[in-house]
């Protein structure tokens, strides 16, 4: 089968670092922490009282209120991420074929906050159901594709993937899937999620999934770190604007990279434990590998999932080792989420994005609050702590583990003509 080239062609980002791409790029690049205590509502009583939550956003700045309204914090976050990488790959579209301009969006949860409102607006009733009816629009996992749809007229494919922290990852592959078998030519993909709320922060408190380092949040985020404890909950976006290769040349589009391969597995193991040896972590790296018709030689670096989760961080070192050798020694290996923190259905997209940015600027960045080794993971490995590291990098892969065991993993590799 002739397979096409896909490429990306516009970025768009919303996080706890950066309100778009510029500002993501320079937090990364500084080491910023986005964790501090939770503004949203009084989080006193939990056992976390901090997140990764959007500094300075003021979603009227971007959506009329009236509108802005109707929607879920997620499905905002999703429009205005993905009308920033709209803008930044810069079409016509009055010359772009709408019929095979599609969207392929990622959100592990949806309308957290949407539902959680109504349904405990419900029972401080009189158990009369007066339920508003925006109610179930706002929630759906998928109306945030279908919202992006209708305010570019994209009429190609069209649909939401949710596979928990894996999903945006997912959505990006399929993407560049439907590109490259020629059932698209242009694809809006990436994620977001808005979990940062009382049902969010309770729910993963109760699996004693969290950082509860409440006298120190900034630190909270530590991957790899010998004194670890949970991850920080983030929230936000990332879009990416995939494009056939030739399609874009001819209409004199600027090409940050090309997408190399993509990769998934499943744990088949334990509903949020990781395998204890990595193996679904090791088989969906060598699927990606495989895909992409690459060398596990040829890679320079990983941005790792790296949740800061003590049984995480390990078994994700050592499926990595089994994939590379000796070559992981060689290779910067990183993880974001200790300056984002967990994005959960958006972590994947935002990851990209930096493992793009990475790319286009030939510097790696770091993985922040490093102070104790951990005996359990190879210390010989370089994980970019603490301070980004300059390097020549021609190909990147992103990880991305789900509750669920769901695995996936992508390459992006800097553009040959």
């Amino acid at each position: 089968m002739n397979l096409k080239r896909v490429v990306v062609t516009g970025l768009g980002a919303l996080t706890p670092i950066g309100n778009n791409v510029t500002e993501f790029w320079n937090g990364l690049m500084n080491g910023v922490s986005g964790a501090a205590p939770i503004t949203y509502f009084d989080a006193s009583n939990f056992k976390t009282q901090f997140a990764c939550e959007l500094k300075g956003f003021n979603v009227e700045d971007f959506i009329d209120r009236k509108e802005a309204r109707k929607m879920d914090r997620y499905t905002q976050y999703a429009m205005v991420t993905a009308t920033e990488a709209m803008e930044d790959a810069n079409f016509n579209l009055e010359k772009l074929n709408l019929d095979r301009a599609g969207v392929i969006w990622g959100s592990g949860i949806g309308g957290l906050q949407t539902f959680q409102d109504e349904v405990t607006n419900f029972n401080q009733g009189n158990g009369v159901p007066k339920f508003n009816p925006f109610f179930i629009p706002k929630m759906i996992a998928d109306i945030a594709g279908g919202l992006i749809s209708m305010k570019f007229g994209l009429r190609g494919p069209n649909f939401t993937t949710v596979s928990a922290c894996a999903s945006s990852t997912n959505a990006i592959i399929d993407a560049f899937n439907y590109i490259r078998l020629g059932m698209a030519d242009v694809i809006v993909t990436g994620g977001s999620e808005a979990a940062v709320t009382i049902a969010g922060i309770g729910g993963f408190n109760a699996m004693h999934a969290l950082s509860t380092r409440n006298d120190d949040p900034t630190t909270a985020s530590r991957p790899m770190d010998k004194d670890r404890e949970g991850f920080v909950l983030g929230e936000g976006a990332g879009a990416l604007v995939l494009e056939e290769y030739e399609h874009a040349v001819a209409r004199g589009a600027k090409i940050y990279c090309e997408i190399g391969g993509g990769g998934m597995s499943a744990d088949a193991h334990h509903i949020t434990a990781p395998h204890p040896e990595g193996l679904g972590a090791k088989n969906v790296m060598l699927n990606c590998l495989r895909d992409a018709g690459l060398q596990p030689t040829d890679v320079d670096g990983v941005n790792m999932h790296g949740t800061s989760t003590p049984l995480g961080d390990i078994a994700e070192s050592k499926a990595i080792l089994e994939v590379f050798g000796e070559h992981a020694y060689t290779m910067n290996l990183n993880s974001t989420k200790s300056m984002t923190g967990h994005l959960l259905g958006a972590t994947g997209a935002v990851e990209a994005i930096s493992c793009v940015l990475a790319l286009q600027h030939g510097i790696i960045p770091p993985t922040i609050n490093h102070f104790t080794d951990d005996e359990n993971i190879d210390p010989k490995l370089n994980f970019t702590f603490n301070k980004p590291q300059k390097r020549d990098v021609k190909v990147l892969m992103s990880n991305t583990f789900g509750f669920g065991g769901h695995n996936a993993c992508v390459l992006v590799k800097k553009i040959e003509n």
